[in-house]
């Protein structure tokens, strides 16, 4: 009796971890980044290198356990360079997922450090649309970035500096054929037009066969801003408009003015529009 005593006696003493708010409130944040790094791997080139991994896993545990040790001194050799890997291969991806976390305006902390912006009034709004709407039959295109609360300096600089107000005239004669600033993005911002012919990333993500250069670019700034893109197309002289990533096509005159409106002049202006009706 004396032996079971002392070993049970040296067995460790087990206890039941505590649980709280505190460990539901951990389980569902690590839950909450799971899911979302799970679903953001999915939409890129990084389920490829996933999977990838898994196969190495595996191949790992069966050299493992088959004591196969120069395959596993290979495999422990390489992992030590994938995380340096994954940061240089998929730097877009990484980059694309900060700046979608951070334009997420539901957090309250960071939308108190959101610049105060003008926006565009409803003159602006008016001009644009009429620019647009001129446009159009005669097939000029072009790309006009009206920047929101995410700041565009970085796409302003790849440009050439205006700083001019908002008008039809204007925008008209710097996308027409054969003009210097023509090729390129027009940026807007507080009803000015910042810059011109500046550069815009196009998107990644598969698109429609039909849709040129300056759809994709619309679509890859939407993508990483809270912009709204107005797209005149150059084949067709269809209007389309960009925004969240998302491309409303073959817009009427009404339609892109409603969008326009709705989106970015102030609620107050709105209601004004609408006694005036």
């Amino acid at each position: 009796m004396n032996i079971f005593s002392e070993l049970f006696s040296n067995l460790p003493t087990l206890s039941m971890p505590r649980f709280g708010l505190n460990s539901i409130l951990d389980i569902a944040l690590i839950s909450f980044v799971a899911y979302r790094l799970l679903v953001w791997i999915r939409q890129t080139r990084a389920w490829t290198l996933l999977k990838g991994i898994i196969t190495v896993l595996i191949v790992y545990l069966l050299a493992n356990t088959l004591l196969m040790d120069t395959t596993v001194w290979l495999i422990n050799q390489s992992f030590q360079w994938v995380v340096f890997a994954v940061l240089i291969v998929f730097q877009p991806e990484l980059r694309k997922a900060l700046e979608n976390l951070g334009k997420n305006r539901k957090i309250p902390f960071l939308s108190t450090l959101e610049d105060n912006k003008q926006g565009i009034n409803e003159h602006s709004v008016e001009e644009l649309t009429n620019a647009c709407i001129k446009m159009s039959p005669v097939k000029t295109g072009a790309l006009i970035v009206i920047e929101q609360s995410v700041p565009l300096g970085d796409v302003e600089q790849t440009g050439i500096a205006i700083d001019a107000v908002v008008s039809s005239q204007l925008l008209i004669n710097i996308f027409e054929h054969n003009t210097p600033l023509h090729d390129g993005a027009v940026l807007i911002r507080d009803n000015r037009v910042k810059a011109a012919s500046c550069i815009l990333k196009l998107t990644e993500k598969e698109v429609a066969s039909d849709l040129g250069t300056r759809h994709r670019a619309a679509i890859g700034i939407s993508e990483v801003s809270d912009a709204y893109v107005l797209v005149v197309s150059e084949e067709t002289g269809r209007i389309s408009i960009a925004k969240d990533g998302k491309l409303y096509r073959k817009l009427s005159e009404e339609e892109v003015r409603n969008m326009l409106l709705s989106g970015i002049r102030p609620a107050k202006a709105r209601k004004t529009r609408t006694k005036k009706k």
